[in-house]
């Protein structure tokens, strides 16, 4: 079992996969810490989401929302602005998926490799790997990872996507094939990836992607 003070900050993008958090690997990643005996800490970027999705239609709403308070309801309003954001509140940090990690914490779903980051994420992931710290991403979220720490050559995971992987790879990372439950871990840069719903995916291999890539960033975070 962790130290009950360990805390791990998650990261969410919204509420509902097709404009925000994936709430699966949400709820999953969510557990998973607790199950560890770590502390959740949430955070969501305080700004207009990309835009709004109906989720039975798949069809754009043309309505407007905000992804911190979208964010809350998965959080159930304990969750903090992440301009407020410091690596010393935190041991390690997650993102979990869903395409608001590629619309709204980057815009990676439009641009591809010539994506760019939320200035509040880029300082966020800065600030952890200043502190040493482990950073987790899961689905389509190390797409950020990508973007941000590519340069320093990070090794990571979307799953098997070929075009997803290559975009990646444009950006400098190095990609990993890898299916349901497993983990890539960038020992150096301290990064653990899982694809998660970048697979077809059922419930318990999301549960145990998350699960696998908690503890990972337990074991670094030690």
């Amino acid at each position: 079992m962790a130290d009950k003070s360990l805390r791990i900050g998650v990261v969410l993008s919204g509420c509902g996969v097709y404009d925000g958090t994936e709430i699966h690997e949400a709820v999953c990643t969510l557990l998973a810490i607790a199950k560890v005996g770590a502390v959740a800490v949430c955070y969501a970027p305080d700004i207009p989401q990309a835009h709004v999705v109906n989720h039975l239609t798949g069809q754009e709403t043309g309505e407007g929302r905000n992804v911190l308070v979208e964010s809350a309801r998965i959080a159930r309003g304990k969750i903090a602005p992440l301009s407020e954001f410091s690596a010393g509140d935190v041991d390690a940090l997650i993102f979990p998926g869903g395409f608001g990690a590629a619309k709204n914490l980057s815009d990676f779903a439009f641009k591809g490799a010539d994506c760019s980051v939320n200035p509040q994420v880029v300082a966020a992931v800065a600030a952890m790997r200043a502190a040493g710290k482990p950073i987790g991403a899961l689905c389509i979220a190390p797409a950020i990872l990508a973007k941000i720490l590519g340069q320093q050559g990070v090794e990571l995971t979307i799953g098997n996507d070929p075009g997803t992987a290559a975009a990646l790879e444009t950006m400098g990372a190095i990609h990993r094939t890898t299916t349901h439950g497993e983990i890539v871990v960038d020992p150096g840069l301290k990064i653990v990836t899982s694809p998660c719903y970048m697979l077809d995916a059922n419930l318990l291999q999301i549960a145990e992607g998350a699960e696998n890539t908690v503890k990972a960033l337990v074991d670094l975070a030690k």
